[in-house]
């Protein structure tokens, strides 16, 4: 009887577990995205631009960026991306530098956006930063940099 009464609480116990399926993951955003609308629903960029605090040098390297485009390949799916968008984000907010434009452009896992600039920017990582004077390319800065997001950006406009 107790061997009974044991195998029906296992039975049951075991037909008692979730048969939810679990969540498909949600789909990366794609294309052109502002900076505020980034910030405002993608809470780990928010995160991580609150608590960013560059130092004053790097401040002041953003600012020979002044009259530049700069175009920023991301994945709001991408680790490295949370990290260095708001970086970047918060340089220029803090150095008021005034750029010839900015624009942020969200891939796909297998890092393909719907205007193709992955293809026309040769995209291999993200994030990808792009600095540009008109139809030039001064330099890019790919997954993370080496000294700091301003001072790399900064030493393709001194080079």
């Amino acid at each position: 009887m107790k061997s009974l009464f044991w195998a029906l609480l296992v039975i049951v116990s075991v037909g008692c577990g979730s048969t939810e399926q679990p969540k498909a993951k949600s789909e990366p955003f794609t294309g052109e995205i502002s900076a505020s609308q980034l910030l405002t629903e993608y809470p780990q960029f928010r995160s991580y631009y609150e608590q960013y605090q560059p130092s004053a040098s790097e401040i002041a390297a953003v600012k020979s960026l002044s009259g530049k485009s700069l175009i920023v390949l991301l994945g709001t799916w991408c680790h490295d991306s949370e990290r260095e968008v708001p970086r970047l984000l918060k340089l220029l907010d803090l150095s008021g530098v005034k750029l010839e434009s900015l624009s942020l452009h969200g891939v796909n896992y297998n890092k393909q956006e719907p205007n193709n600039l992955h293809q026309q920017y040769d995209l291999k990582y993200t994030p990808t930063f792009i600095l540009m004077q008109g139809e030039n390319e001064l330099g890019r800065v790919v997954e993370k940099p080496m000294l700091s997001l301003g001072e790399d950006l900064a030493s393709f406009v001194t080079e």
